[in-house]
Order: C-alpha cells, then sequence, then structure tokens
C-alpha cells in the first residue's frame, strides 16, 4: 500500500458529535461536553502536520480514511484491592458501549474540514474505523486516535503499458 496523504496520531478524549438537546430558551446544544475539546485537539494536530507542507491543499479528491479510536477503560473492568490495575477476567477485549463510532467519525471529520485537510467530508469514499481500548494490542497508550488518509487515486492507478 502506498504511504498516506497523511497521518495524525491525536491525543485526548475522542468526543461524538451528532445529538442535540435544547436549552430552557430553546436554543439547541451539543448534547457531548466532549465534542468541542476532542476538535480542537484534531484540528490542532492537522494543523501542525500541514504547517510544514506548503502545497498541501485540502482534498477534494475521493479519498480513505482510516481512524483507530483509543477509549479508556471503565473503572469497573478493573479489580480493588491487591487486584487495583489489573483486568478482571470478564472485562471485554473491544469497546460496545458509548460513544457510538459514528458520532465519533463525525466529530472527527468535521475538525478534519475545518483545519483544511478535507474539502469537505463528503470526499470521504472508504472508511476504515474502530474503537479500542488503550494499551490494548498495539494501540495508543493514552486516550486518543490515529488518524490516516489515502487519496484514493494514489492506491488505484491504472497500470501503464
Amino acid at each position: 500500500m502506498t504511504t498516506p496523504a497523511l497521518t495524525l496520531t491525536v491525543y485526548g478524549t475522542p468526543g461524538p458529535q451528532g445529538s442535540k438537546n435544547r436549552n430552557a430558551a430553546g436554543a439547541l446544544y451539543e448534547s457531548s461536553a466532549a465534542v468541542k475539546p476532542w476538535r480542537e485537539a484534531v484540528k490542532t494536530a492537522a494543523l501542525d502536520a500541514l504547517h510544514h507542507d506548503d502545497g498541501w491543499a485540502a482534498l477534494t479528491c475521493p479519498v480513505l480514511l482510516e481512524v483507530r479510536f483509543a477509549l479508556a477503560r471503565p473503572k469497573h473492568h478493573y479489580g480493588t484491592g491487591r487486584n487495583a490495575g489489573r483486568l478482571k477476567p470478564s472485562a471485554p477485549h473491544f469497546p460496545s458501549s458509548k460513544p457510538d463510532l459514528d458520532k465519533l467519525i463525525r466529530s472527527t471529520q468535521d475538525a478534519l474540514k475545518d483545519a483544511g485537510v478535507l474539502a469537505d467530508d463528503s470526499v470521504v469514499a472508504h472508511l476504515f474505523a474502530r474503537k479500542e481500548f488503550v494499551l490494548w494490542g498495539d494501540a495508543l497508550r493514552t486516550p486518543g486516535a490515529r488518524i490516516k488518509v489515502w487519496r484514493l487515486s494514489d492506491l488505484h492507478k491504472e497500470p501503464t503499458p
């Protein structure tokens, strides 16, 4: 596989975007307090990476987006007392509770658009995403995400005669 057009490691608690609530005055607001800091973390990481690429222009071509979210394990996955810090045998291998993967993708794609990585999130033609716990396999050691963006034109080049 070719080298990604952009590779980012973002640290922070991934925040979902999508659900909105109304306050007493009727104004809409994000139901997740984590979405704004997460979008800022993604945007900052992207801008830092692009700072050294003077020729970068927001991608308008079809892209493949790969995002691996690393989430903190809930405290109830660990033992107590002398077993504190040890995972319980019943602890699941993969996250299957909130936040929803599609809402995490939504906030991340919007941040990539705000940073000028993508012209619009509609350019994402292929998407690979997963949630995993920190320190599981080759996951990040702290909450965050690994993000890779490929131009599909680089992956699907026609053979030359």
